[in-house]
């Protein structure tokens, strides 16, 4: 599983990237969060709002943090 965050550092970009790290932690999966800053990264995504959560290639969530609890759900999805 591959989850990056894609953010330009805000508080609220920061905020997921620490609510997605909990989520793996608590889950106990061996995964790594990755940030992603590059404008050019994200618009690659078709992403307009950040933050957003990616899982495995898939834009699972943008303009809104998520709880570690509504990530972990994403998971099994």
């Amino acid at each position: 599983m591959k989850i990056q965050v894609l953010g330009t550092g805000c508080a609220k970009c920061k905020q997921l990237t620490a609510n997605a790290q909990a989520a793996v932690e608590a889950s106990g999966l061996a995964v790594s969060v990755a940030k992603v800053e590059d404008l050019r990264e994200i618009m690659k995504f078709g992403v307009m709002t950040t933050p957003a959560l990616v899982i495995d290639g898939k834009v699972r969530s943008a303009g809104k943090v998520l709880s570690p609890a509504e990530i972990r759900t994403l998971f099994a999805k």
